[in-house]
C-alpha cells in the first residue's frame, strides 16, 4: 500500500501499519522522515507520478492522511483504490479542515469527527465508509476540536486499516445518520470571516493555538481582521 500526506498523522500511520505486518510500498510526502524507512518520494503533484505509483503499489490501496494534495487524472484511473481519513464530517465539512472546523464552531455545529471515504474526481466527494463523532460544546476552542479531530482520525485509520488490507466489509455504523447537507470550506470561504467578527463565538473559534503554523491561510485571514 502507499501512503500520501504529511506530518504526525500520516507518519503515525505508515509506522502502525509497518508495525501490523502491512507492506508499505511508497510514502509521498514533504519530509523522508515520514516514511519511517520505507521507499519515500517527494511529489508536490502526486498526479503527475501516477505510472509510478501504480507500479509501485502492490495491492491496489492508497492511503490519504492529512494530505492537501488533490487526486486527479491519470491517478484516479488508474485502478488504484483510494481513501482518505478526512478530518471533519462529511459532506458538511468538505474542505481545509482548519477553515471547515472554524465554519463549524461559527455556526453552532453540534458535533464534529473524522471521515474515511473512497476518493472520486470530487473533493471529499466519494462514499463514506465509516466515521467518528464527538460533540461540540459552547466552551471548545479552535485548537482543541483540531487535536480531537486528528486523535479520531488517528483511530479511524486503526480501525479500518485491517478490513481495507483484507478486502473484508466493515461492521456497519450502530445508528445510521441521513446525509447532512454538503458543504465546502476552502481558502475562499474565508472571504466571509469578517461577518463574524462580532459573532459571540468568535475568539474560540479563531483560537488556533500551537496548529496555527499549519493553517497559515486561517492565521493569515484572523490576522488581518485585528
Amino acid at each position: 500500500m502507499i501512503f500520501i500526506g504529511d506530518g504526525a498523522l500520516l507518519h503515525r500511520a505508515v509506522r502502525h501499519a509497518l508495525a501490523e505486518g502491512h507492506p508499505v510500498d511508497l510514502v509521498c510526502s514533504t519530509d523522508p522522515l515520514d516514511a519511517a524507512g520505507a521507499p519515500h518520494l517527494a511529489a508536490p503533484d502526486v498526479n503527475a507520478h501516477a505510472d509510478t505509483l501504480a507500479a509501485a503499489c502492490t495491492d491496489g490501496i492508497v492511503w490519504s492522511l492529512n494530505n492537501r494534495r488533490i487526486f486527479r487524472a491519470p491517478l484516479l484511473s488508474r485502478g488504484l483504490r483510494i481513501l482518505n481519513v478526512h478530518n471533519g464530517l462529511l459532506p458538511q465539512h468538505r474542505g481545509l479542515p482548519s477553515v471547515a472546523l472554524l465554519f463549524a464552531l461559527l455556526h453552532g455545529d453540534p458535533e464534529y469527527g473524522a471521515t474515511l471515504h473512497e476518493v472520486d474526481a470530487g473533493i471529499d466527494t466519494g462514499p463514506v465508509l465509516a466515521e467518528r463523532r464527538f460533540p461540540l460544546t459552547p466552551e471548545d476552542r479552535h485548537h482543541q476540536v483540531m487535536l480531537r479531530g486528528i486523535r479520531a482520525c488517528q483511530r479511524l485509520f486503526e480501525e479500518h486499516l485491517p478490513y481495507v488490507a483484507t478486502g473484508t466489509p466493515a461492521p456497519p455504523a450502530a445508528t445510521p445518520r441521513p446525509p447532512a447537507p454538503s458543504a465546502y470550506y476552502g481558502a475562499r470561504a474565508l472571504a466571509r470571516l469578517a461577518d463574524f467578527r462580532d459573532h459571540p463565538s468568535y475568539p474560540r473559534a479563531t483560537d488556533l493555538g500551537p496548529f496555527a503554523p499549519h493553517a497559515p491561510e486561517v492565521a493569515r485571514a484572523v490576522a488581518e481582521l485585528r
